[in-house]
């Protein structure tokens, strides 16, 4: 069974900085693609910014020249730096994979349990 947890967090001031972290576990031989999505109460999850396997990253346009989506350190992990962060930042982010490939099984997608940010003006 593969599990995705997210760490990083916190509340912080508006045009202050985080950094998010995820970490992918379980068996996993790859990861086609990791993302971070992020909600709000009573709006639809929406996609901030995705990297793939082969290192291609994408970003939605209220994210572009202020977060940056990076593989970690270590394998199976994925890191999103938040810079110059605003109110409208403020939400729960989401990590998630796909296309896994574990030694069991093929093609799962999994989800982090969320980690709340919080940017105050």
């Amino acid at each position: 069974q593969v599990q995705l947890v997210e760490s990083g967090g916190v509340s912080v001031q508006a045009g202050g900085s985080l950094r998010l972290s995820c970490a992918a576990s379980g068996s996993i031989l790859s990861i086609n693609a990791m993302r971070w999505y992020r909600q709000t109460p009573g709006k639809q999850r929406e996609l901030v910014a995705t990297i793939t396997r082969g290192g291609t990253t994408n970003y939605a346009e209220s994210a572009k020249g202020r977060f940056t989506i990076s593989r970690g350190n270590a394998k199976n992990t994925v890191d999103l730096q938040m810079n110059s962060l605003k109110p409208e930042d403020t939400a729960v982010y989401y990590c998630n994979a796909d296309g896994i490939l574990t030694t069991r099984y093929v093609g799962l997608n999994a989800w982090g349990q969320g980690t709340q940010v919080t940017v105050s003006s």
